[in-house]
Parts: C-alpha cells; sequence; structure tokens
C-alpha cells in the first residue's frame, strides 16, 4: 500500500513540476475538403453542379491549454466562422434569373488532446461540436411576364417581378472531428507565435428553416418600380411556407408542405491559422 502511494505521489509531482497553462488567440482561413453537392448552376446550353462545403471562409479561435508536463496537454476552445459564399442556384435563361446563395455563420467549440515532439513542433486531435449559428441563404430572382400577366398588372410587355429573400438555415446538435499540426516560435519567456494547419470533418443535419425577410417588387422594362412590396414577410405568395421543418420520415401522400425530407451539409475543411500565445508561469509544485 505505501509503495503504491509513492508511485502515485512520485507521478502526481513529476506532472505537476511541468504544469503550465497558456492561452492563445489566432485567425485563418479554411478551405472546402470533400465538397458535396451544394446547388447547381442551369443555363440554355445545359446544367451544372456546383460543389462545395459550407465550412470554407474566415475563422477566429481563442484557446486554453494546460500542458500537464513538457509533453502533453488538454486544449479547450471557441470559434466563430465566417463562411463563404455557396452557390445553391444560378439560372440564366431567357424570361428567368435567379442567384441564390447560401453561407455559414457559425460558433463552435472544441476540446483536443495536444502532444508536443519537440519545443516547437505540435499536434492536436480531438472533437468538435457547433454551439450555435445558422446557414443563412440569400436569394434574389428575376421572372418576365407573359403577355397575361403584363396586361393583369397593367404594364407593359417586358416587364417583370423581382423577388429579395432571406431564409435561415438551423441543424440539429453535431459531433465532428478535429485534428492540426503546427509549429511555435518564441519571442520570449511568455509570448510564442504560431502557425497551424489544421482539419475539420463535420456534417449538419438540418433541423428546421425561416424566412426572415422577403420583398417582390413589379419593374418596368427601364428600371423604374411600378409596385413596391407586392409581397411581403407578411404576405408571401402562395405555396410559400414562412417556416420549414426537416424530418426524417413523410406519410405516402404528404400534403404538408411545412414540412420535408432532412438532409446533410458539409462543413469540413482544411484551413491555416496564425496567432499569439501567451504562458503563464510554470507550476514548481
Amino acid at each position: 500500500m505505501k509503495h503504491s502511494i509513492i508511485i502515485v505521489l512520485t507521478l502526481f509531482l513529476s506532472t505537476t513540476l511541468y504544469a503550465q497553462f497558456q492561452i492563445s488567440a489566432s485567425g485563418g482561413y479554411a478551405i472546402g475538403s470533400a465538397g458535396m453537392k451544394l446547388g447547381e448552376t442551369q443555363t440554355a446550353s445545359g446544367t451544372e453542379n456546383s460543389y462545395g462545403s459550407y465550412g470554407e471562409g474566415l475563422n477566429a479561435q481563442l484557446r486554453g491549454i494546460y500542458f500537464f508536463n513538457d509533453k502533453i496537454g488538454m486544449d479547450l476552445s471557441v470559434g466563430y466562422l465566417h463562411g463563404s459564399d455557396q452557390t445553391v442556384s444560378k439560372v440564366n435563361l431567357t424570361g428567368y434569373e435567379v442567384d441564390a446563395i447560401a453561407r455559414a455563420r457559425a460558433f463552435g467549440a472544441a476540446t483536443s488532446l495536444v502532444y508536443k515532439f519537440n519545443p516547437n513542433v505540435y499536434g492536436r486531435i480531438g472533437a468538435l461540436v457547433k454551439l450555435g449559428g445558422k446557414t443563412e441563404a440569400v436569394v434574389y430572382q428575376k421572372a418576365t411576364f407573359s403577355q397575361a400577366e403584363a396586361d393583369a398588372f397593367g404594364v407593359p410587355l417586358g416587364s417583370y417581378s423581382e423577388t429579395n429573400y432571406i431564409e435561415d438555415y438551423h441543424g440539429q446538435f453535431p459531433l465532428g472531428f478535429i485534428a492540426a499540426i503546427g509549429y511555435e516560435y518564441p519571442l520570449n519567456d511568455n509570448f510564442s507565435l504560431f502557425a497551424e494547419a489544421e482539419y475539420y470533418g463535420i456534417s449538419l443535419k438540418r433541423k428546421d428553416s425561416e424566412i426572415t425577410e422577403f420583398n417582390t417588387n413589379v419593374v418596368l422594362p427601364d428600371g423604374t418600380v411600378a409596385v413596391q412590396g407586392l409581397y411581403s414577410l407578411d404576405n408571401l405568395p402562395e405555396g410559400t411556407n414562412r417556416n420549414t421543418t426537416y424530418v426524417d420520415e413523410l406519410p405516402s401522400g404528404n400534403t404538408d408542405t411545412s414540412k420535408e425530407l432532412a438532409v446533410k451539409v458539409p462543413y469540413s475543411s482544411f484551413g491555416i491559422n496564425f496567432g499569439v500565445i501567451y504562458k503563464f508561469k510554470k507550476s514548481r509544485s
């Protein structure tokens, strides 16, 4: 028993002898990895798929790292992703145009095991979760009136409807994988600079969506607005739902257009981060 206690105390003291806490702040840019189909581009000559990941874009992170000894530590971080625009639908046909993009605005957290290969090179591996945010779709649509439609509105042929709306998509709680390798360059006993390559592996299953902005105008051929706010958030066109819920099953013959089958969307990425580390004084007891 005494022998076991001595071993435990020895291990504890050897760990706390090198115990050190440090914090870091960084920013970087990530590109999509294993991009999945997000949308289509359609012209008179054909249709082309658009691939990507909502994990692409600018990010910022704050981390706290506790090293148990001179090799091993634990990392807890929070971050924000300002995603790049991804093409969901781009249509350019005679009398009909659509330009729809979507982008991520997300907050996340991660915990990782950190291992120092030497005083400068380290690696991290751990788990990633999304804390909050949304995937924001921004849509523009232009539809030229037929003669009958122009007559119904009392406008000349060549007039068109112009619609702009924003729809926010929210996802279920996800769990992903994170890995990184970095290089640290000490400036003095407390401050260091670092650069690292980082991988996120995560997908998000859609839960619901909400149209948060909507406006349709009737526009004359010369660009003059003839009817302002033909449709709005409080007066949506027939068949357009302000809120949509995503489910795993729909009954045969379903007529509830406010429910759709759920899909998973990719947030995986490869990124480069640059930042600064502040090291607190090592514990000696």
